[in-house]
């Protein structure tokens, strides 16, 4: 798998688990009137572990990305 490859499977990796981040926010507050943005007006409570668990996925696989892109741009002339 040349390095191309690789990163971008660790993009498309990054977006899955942005989408499974939304969903659980998604599943957890509720929407506006318009059902665009959430409403927090009737303080919702989350399940810190579970935000937290959701974020540092999300997290650790953007400085992981990170990391491959610093990489490639240091190896440039």
């Amino acid at each position: 798998m040349s390095e191309t490859e690789m990163i971008e499977q660790e993009l498309a990796k990054l977006i899955d688990i942005r989408e499974a981040f939304l969903e659980y926010l998604d599943a957890n507050i509720p929407k506006d009137k318009q059902g665009i943005a959430f409403d927090f007006s009737n303080s919702p409570t989350l399940d810190a572990k579970s935000v937290y668990e959701h974020f540092y996925k999300l997290d650790y696989q953007a400085r992981k990305i990170r990391g491959f892109l610093i990489g490639k741009l240091k190896e440039r002339p």
